[in-house]
């Protein structure tokens, strides 16, 4: 019998659930993450405690259910939108990310908008206005507040794309997810090259945009160590 495991980073905590071939759930179980506010307004998570949730979830998923972690087939996703997570080269978190809820992003939102033409020119390049929610708000924030961290920024992602590294290696992202950012042209698909120009966004800590069914790696050795499941399971 093949199983397949999902995992949802959300923001009180991250979610499992084993179901098998038929779509029956066999399991869920939850682990939970904190919450910091440095400051009124900001809403801030680690993403190290989003794979640590992760990992408590997923073990707990497979005793609840009694299957053994050799016969998960496949492992899918969904998350927290918006959230900026950066790296450097080696996938190292610079930063907590900002998350979907953190609302200290309104002068770059307004920058935003003046700086392309105006909120309908926003929309028709990214699909949407400007709201302190959306991922380039918070990046910029970053440039504007915290340049050497900024500087060393060689990727981007969002909150369940760094669990997905972290599994199989891989940076990517999806276009579903992808869209929430304002960097996404929803008409290709693809990054916009006038948002990025109008920003001096570097294309190349963009990670690849697919599908939000496309398979996207395999499970690493190390991850399948700490989760439990075979190495080589489809992600």
């Amino acid at each position: 019998m093949a199983y397949y495991l999902g995992i949802d980073v959300g923001t009180s905590g991250t979610k499992t659930l084993l179901m098998d071939a038929r779509a029956r759930v066999l399991a869920t179980a939850t682990a939970a993450h904190s919450l910091s506010a440095p400051k009124p307004g900001w809403s801030e998570q680690d993403p190290d405690e989003w794979w640590s949730a992760t990992v408590q979830a997923t073990r707990a998923v497979l005793r609840k259910a009694k299957v053994k972690g050799s016969q998960v087939s496949a492992v899918s996703f969904s998350g927290q939108m918006h959230g900026l997570v950066v790296t450097d080269g080696a996938g190292k978190v610079l930063r907590p990310s900002i998350i979907w809820n953190d609302a200290r992003t309104a002068a770059q939102a307004a920058y935003i908008e003046r700086k392309v033409g105006g909120r309908d020119k926003l929309i028709e390049l990214a699909g949407n206005p400007a709201l302190v929610s959306y991922t380039l708000t918070k990046l910029l924030w970053v440039r504007d507040h915290e340049p050497k961290v900024y500087g060393r920024i060689r990727h981007f992602l969002l909150p369940k794309d760094y669990i997905r590294l972290k599994l199989t290696g891989e940076y990517v992202g999806d276009v579903s997810d992808m869209s929430g950012t304002l960097l996404l042209d929803p008409r290709t698909r693809d990054w916009s090259k006038p948002i990025l120009d109008a920003f001096g966004i570097d294309r190349d800590i963009l990670p690849p945009v697919v599908e939000s069914h496309a398979p996207t790696g395999t499970v690493t050795k190390q991850a399948a160590a700490l989760l439990g499941i075979a190495p080589g399971t489809l992600v």
